[in-house]
């Protein structure tokens, strides 16, 4: 009996794991959608939102139909998880109805709950810790744009402490890329993860740096990377968070630290004025078009990854 995966975090997948899915990922860009349509034929996927997302539901749902399966929206009146049904007993009627989970959830501690009682496979498609889906989409456009992961900086300017900054520095421990965030003291990486960063970097012989210096963490990178800087769940302290990062904003000034062909990436939604001007998003190093179409494509080749699925 095969073993069951899950992908919960982005260290659920190794280093030959991760490539193999992302190469998988561009094989099937340039693979017909008759042949894409026999990969997950009849089978089903249970979306379970606590959150909405725009690129969350539509690459999840189109990449379903597209690879010959089905997806069926959850929205959180539709559950009521934990409040109206506990997580594990919706975990496990799930698992008799449909083939593959995926769950965008406010705490982390939900989505490995629903993990632990499951018999198919579970999707982390955003928890506070982590946004695993998110960074494979990254990883590939990363990978189209640059060609390569070794050797390379990727710079994270914002909120240090956010899913985003957690999963993209735990890849780029495991890829063996430079890993700088800028951050103001307080909003850092969680310690857990920082920490395990460190010893996946250790491994690789990268850099990992954390700092409150925007043009330190800025200098030379092949890759800057912002996020919003008011989460959802995060709306009582806008006006807090508004002024404490401020001075973390990506601008033209910043990006001329970077190398002359670095790109700009934001997960989106983006806020204009906020964590980056208009200039830098819709500007000519901006892919985030690119990045977010990419969550199609990645997201289609992890669903074949789970549930074993190949091209014939």
């Amino acid at each position: 009996m095969k073993k069951l995966k899950h992908f919960l975090s982005i260290t659920d997948l190794g280093k030959d794991d991760l490539v193999n899915v992302l190469g998988f990922a561009i094989k099937l860009k340039n693979t017909s959608f008759s042949k894409q349509s026999i990969l997950v034929k009849n089978k089903t996927m249970a979306m379970i939102f606590e959150k909405p997302s725009l690129r969350t539901r539509v690459s999840f749902e189109a990449g379903m139909t597209q690879l010959g399966g089905h997806a069926i929206y959850l929205a959180p009146s539709d559950i009521g998880l934990g409040k109206r049904e506990p997580i594990k007993d919706v975990s496990r009627v799930l698992s008799r109805m449909v083939d593959v989970v995926m769950a965008r959830t406010f705490l982390h501690s939900t989505i490995t709950e629903l993990a632990k009682y499951s018999d198919v496979p579970v999707i982390n498609a955003l928890s506070d810790l982590e946004h695993p889906c998110q960074i494979l989409a990254d990883l590939l456009t990363m990978m189209e744009k640059k060609k390569k992961f070794r050797g390379l900086k990727l710079t994270f300017v914002g909120d240090g402490e956010n899913n985003v900054t957690h999963s993209l520095a735990l890849a780029s421990g495991i890829l063996g890329i430079n890993f700088s965030v800028a951050a103001p003291k307080g909003y850092w990486m969680k310690k857990e993860i920082s920490n395990n960063v460190k010893k996946l970097a250790k491994k690789t012989k990268v850099t990992i740096l954390e700092t409150d210096n925007p043009e330190e963490a800025a200098k030379e990178a092949d890759v800057v990377y912002t996020d919003t800087w008011v989460s959802m769940g995060d709306e009582s302290e806008k006006k807090k968070r508004l002024e404490i990062f401020k001075n973390y904003q990506v601008d033209n000034k910043l990006m001329k630290l970077a190398k002359k062909d670095a790109i700009f990436m934001h997960d989106m939604p983006a806020y204009r004025g906020n964590e980056v001007t208009t200039e830098v998003i819709d500007g000519p190093r901006s892919v985030v078009i690119d990045q977010a179409e990419n969550r199609l494509h990645a997201q289609k080749a992890l669903i074949c990854y789970l549930l074993d699925a190949k091209l014939r």
